[in-house]
């Protein structure tokens, strides 16, 4: 029987490529995006229904899933990737900016799984798949509230993983390095924003964190986003760890962070990704 994946945030980026991921691999998909009306290449793929679904939502939600149930009979694999980052400092970062990033990468990631947790009970069985950060495990300079939120998604993987152990519903999380999406075109950047003093620690901080990561990569950005792709079609299909860093940068650090002793991690962190401090 064919297997049924829904996955959100699905218009550009690593929710797309999922979605062409497991619909070449002959799954049934239901990809779904905040405004589907703008929507045509996804439309154009057998066993693939585009579907609107705004993770804020919760009417929007059950009506994206009723659509799934109609079209498929039921859903498989659930993955959370609708989500959005920010690049602030906290004194930068309003409390209606950082509540409005918790509703979507937070709240949206319990909504939606909440949802449709009952179906996979009756069914058997499922997937949970949450598509967090390497900020998820190690907190990044300017990304103050966005770690916050990703943090929150990893421990609520870890958590559900042990709560659904005996339901026959696997969790895990993937959590992505630096890749080149359109999802640092949704990317809030409040780094102009407040006292001077704090706007020129935040530019000094980005232009050193920015030559770090193009270092990394041998001077390109970014690495092939469709290797997230693969490592979330990996965990729907294969016997994976709770949590699942990827790309060299997110195994790297991650790897470092799971070292014994976090001090040392810290401090060696801060060393990297911090410029010097100015005079």
């Amino acid at each position: 029987m064919t297997q049924t994946v829904l996955i959100t945030g699905c218009s550009t980026g690593i929710g797309r490529l999922a979605a062409q991921t497991f619909q070449a691999n002959g799954w049934n998909v239901a990809a779904t995006m905040r405004r589907p009306e703008n929507e045509g290449e996804l439309n154009s793929l057998e066993n693939t229904l585009v579907a609107g679904l705004d993770v804020t939502d919760q009417s929007s939600i059950a009506d994206a899933i009723a659509q799934a149930l109609e079209r498929f009979g039921g859903i498989d694999v659930l993955v959370n990737n609708a989500g959005y980052g920010g690049h602030a400092a906290l004194e930068q970062s309003s409390d209606a900016s950082v509540r409005a990033m918790f509703d979507t990468n937070v709240f949206g990631v319990f909504n939606a799984t909440r949802a449709v947790m009952p179906i996979m009970r009756k069914q058997g069985g499922g997937v949970v798949i949450n598509v967090t950060s390497m900020a998820g495990m190690i907190g990044i300079p300017l990304e103050t509230s966005y770690c916050a939120s990703k943090w929150a998604v990893e421990g609520f993987t870890e958590a559900l993983a042990m709560e659904c152990r005996d339901l026959n519903i696997r969790v895990h999380s993937v959590l992505p390095g630096a890749y080149a999406t359109a999802f640092n075109g949704n990317v809030q950047d409040n780094l102009e924003v407040g006292d001077a003093q704090v706007v020129e620690m935040a530019q000094r901080i980005r232009a050193h964190f920015g030559a770090i990561v193009a270092d990394h990569h041998g001077g390109e950005q970014t690495a092939d986003p469709q290797e997230v792709a693969d490592m979330i079609y990996r965990c729907a299909t294969e016997d994976m760890p709770v949590h699942n860093p990827c790309g060299s940068d997110a195994e790297m650090l991650v790897g470092l962070s799971q070292s014994p002793g976090r001090q040392p991690f810290y401090d060696n962190l801060t060393g990297l990704l911090l410029p010097p401090k100015s005079a």
